[in-house]
């Protein structure tokens, strides 16, 4: 099986804290810089694009 090709995030400094994604097989893989052989979230591209909207929309609250 064929590995996914991550990316950092643009928004990322040099640190551990970054998010990297990667579309693979119908899926958008996300995980964390600071263990990228752990947990991997699969979402929808759908999830992903309601994800990013609600994030440049700033309607998040945390």
């Amino acid at each position: 099986m064929d590995a996914p090709t991550w990316q950092k995030s643009s928004y990322c400094a040099q640190g551990n804290s970054c998010v990297h994604v990667a579309a693979h097989h119908g899926t958008i893989n996300v995980t964390e810089s600071g263990d990228p052989s752990g947990a991997i979230l699969r979402i929808t591209p759908a999830a992903w694009a309601a994800l990013i909207r609600t994030v440049k929309d700033g309607t998040c609250r945390g």
